[in-house]
């Protein structure tokens, strides 16, 4: 990763650059004011974040009483003073907004659970400091999923983190209670021999 500034940007400085046309085709974060490239993560990583999207956006549509789940490293406020935006892989978020109140920019809102899948250039010290400072922003629940050893380490700020295996359950806890999979679920894409 290439740090690419000198002096500190805001989340709306950052905005800006981010979406210059010499800057538009490649992943970027901030990191307390500072600009960081982000490597591309690759076909497995791009593959199991959109099915772990359409998992838990037919979670959303299955309870009925709204919500929503973004991806693409939709950008994430998660410090400020000097900025942090992050670009969580996926977020849901437990209530429905109109499409013209969504923010144009990076979202401000707190999502309900954070779910990070390790991509091949991410260490396990990275993953637990992102999960960290989502947890510190007041997101309640996230979950790092490692597609290399097929587990999900699921992450609160009032206990010390968990690590389940494809044999286990993983659930919203009082997060989001009736959010329910097994963790093979994660890792067997449909139609895929196991």
């Amino acid at each position: 990763m290439a740090t690419v500034t000198t002096r500190p940007m805001t989340a709306d400085e950052f905005f800006a650059w981010a979406n210059h046309p010499e800057n538009q085709d490649r992943l970027w974060e901030l990191e307390r004011g500072e600009v960081v490239e982000m490597p591309s993560p690759g076909e497995l990583h791009g593959i199991l974040c959109g099915f772990l999207a359409h998992l838990l956006w037919s979670y959303v549509l299955r309870r009925g009483r709204g919500g929503a789940v973004s991806s693409n490293d939709t950008g994430l406020l998660v410090e400020e003073g000097p900025d942090t935006v992050r670009g969580p892989d996926l977020m849901l978020f437990d209530e429905s907004l109109p499409l013209d109140q969504l923010s144009r920019k990076y979202t401000r809102r707190i999502p309900r659970l954070v779910v990070e899948v390790r991509s091949p250039t991410d260490q396990p010290t990275k993953m637990t400091k992102r999960a960290g400072q989502y947890l510190v922003r007041g997101v309640p629940l996230v979950w790092l999923v490692d597609p290399e050893v097929r587990s999900v380490t699921v992450c609160r700020s009032d206990r010390f983190p968990r690590v389940l295996d494809e044999t286990d359950e993983i659930t919203g806890e009082d997060v989001l209670p009736d959010l329910r999979f097994r963790v093979a679920e994660f890792f067997t894409l449909p139609g895929s021999p196991s």
